[in-house]
């Protein structure tokens, strides 16, 4: 009976749902789960999302419902802020913490040697997409031919570091502030500046905080909104005469 019943929740009738959603996804679900979850908690008809967040990172993910999905190539385009936590003396075959570990070296850096490698990153500059993105060649995404071990050429991309600070430095990790353009890989940008150090590094953690104008402070997690009754959850859209 208990299957039945959940079977006919999975049924409903979905509903024309208009706004914008902030939402704060957490460490471990892709950008699609989220933005299915979140769909299906609203019971909404039609939703997307404006550009992903890989599973390790959180943060802010902007989710258009309705009529408000016409206006995501506006968010594609926003500068992004992001928080992000590097460990020094490890690359890895992705560039981030969930790759396997290539290398290991020792970690023998100050905080002004990261300061002025840093400065090196400011302003346009070029970076070679990973092969572990979703960048596609021949209408398939690079990172299934790395999963099959198949490095292709790609081609340097120009993209816009904004603001690159220094917020925290440990031994062998730091963590930075970025506001980049669209098209900035933070794991690139992570990966190149242990390469400019000498020791390679890896990028740890990741938050985004900021898409264009709107802030992740006064964004809401899947959890909150699972707790929230239908009228509550409603309140949380950003309406279409705010966007």
């Amino acid at each position: 009976m208990e299957a039945i019943n959940q079977s006919r929740q999975t049924k409903r009738a979905r509903r024309i749902v208009n706004g914008l959603l902030l939402l704060d996804k957490p460490v471990g679900a892709s950008s699609n789960a989220a933005l299915q979850r979140a769909k299906w908690l609203f019971n909404a008809a039609k939703a997307g999302h404006t550009g992903t967040l890989d599973p390790l990172a959180t943060g802010l993910l902007l989710l258009c419902f309705g009529k408000a999905t016409k206006l995501a190539a506006t968010f594609l385009d926003s500068d992004k802020t992001y928080r992000s936590t590097v460990q020094l003396g490890v690359t890895t075959e992705t560039a981030d913490a969930e790759g396997r570990v290539l290398e290991t070296r020792p970690v023998d850096v100050s905080r002004a040697q990261i300061e002025e490698v840093l400065t090196h990153f400011m302003g346009e500059i070029e970076q070679i997409p990973p092969m572990y993105s979703a960048l596609k060649r021949e209408g398939r995404p690079l990172y299934e031919y790395a999963r099959k071990g198949i490095e292709l050429e790609r081609q340097p991309r120009r993209v816009t570091i904004r603001q690159l600070s220094l917020l925290s430095c440990e031994a062998d990790k730091f963590e930075i502030e970025t506001t980049c353009s669209k098209g900035t890989y933070i794991r690139t940008l992570a990966e190149d500046i242990g390469k400019k150090l000498g020791c390679g590094a890896h990028l740890a953690a990741l938050r985004r905080t900021h898409i264009g104008r709107f802030d992740v402070a006064d964004a809401h997690s899947l959890d909150e909104l699972a707790l929230m009754d239908e009228s509550s959850r409603d309140g949380t859209l950003i309406p279409l005469n705010r966007i």
